[in-house]
């Protein structure tokens, strides 16, 4: 009786979760603000992969700019930090918003974490994973206007047909493959377009550069 009453327990939570809907964005204070350039500071890096941070900046400025913002060239941006004095992430997230806005002139700053990057080994599967949240703030008064997270794995488009020791060996094979060719940097380059992109449900709003400008969804 006691395991019929679990059972129906978990089908009653399998129903309230099929019928919850996604959290949407509040864009209020985004649309409010109306940012016309944003600065990109080097993403603080969570993972054991040394060059993750610099390969994906490499890649966030080609879906701000399609979404109709200027994007400070990321280069230029750290070497003035470094002139200043600071190269780590973390000192870099930690210059206050009034400095940041005080020696760039932007009216949005965005601050990056990685959380995953780069390929492991899954018994019968090499995956080659990026996770990357993102927070763009108002740099005239530190409020937060849009926050989210992305995304992207080598495997959304990898068959799995085949003998289990045929899998093992093309788990093998696709690790040293993707790590040899830095496959990492083009599920990144994914990623920063999933995240960074305007045009879709909770993501970034469409900059005063674009065509879209002012038209974006409720």
């Amino acid at each position: 009786m006691s395991r019929l009453f679990t059972l129906i327990c978990l089908a009653f939570a399998l129903v309230l979760t099929g019928c919850a809907q996604p959290v949407k964005t509040d864009y209020t204070a985004f649309k409010q603000s109306k940012p016309k350039s944003i600065l990109v500071l080097v993403p603080q890096n969570h993972t054991t992969e040394v060059g993750a941070g610099h390969s994906f900046l490499s890649q966030v400025t080609y879906p701000l700019a399609e979404a109709g913002y200027y994007v400070f060239p990321v280069a230029v941006v750290e070497e003035t930090f470094k002139q200043n004095g600071l190269s780590m992430a973390g000192d870099i997230h930690a210059v206050s918003p009034n400095k940041l806005r005080e020696i760039f002139g932007a009216d949005a700053v965005l601050y990056l974490d990685i959380t995953e990057f780069g390929t492991s080994y899954q018994i019968i599967s090499s995956d080659t994973r990026v996770t990357v949240t993102a927070k763009l703030v108002d740099l005239h008064n530190g409020g937060v206007l849009w926050s989210s997270s992305a995304t992207a794995s080598s495997t959304e488009t990898d068959g799995s047909s085949g003998s289990l020791v045929g899998m093992l060996v093309s788990a093998v094979v696709n690790q040293i493959v993707n790590t040899v060719s830095d496959k990492s940097y083009q599920i990144a380059g994914i990623t920063s377009v999933r995240l960074l992109s305007a045009g879709h449900a909770n993501g970034i709003l469409y900059g005063p550069r674009s065509p879209s400008y002012g038209k974006d969804a409720e």
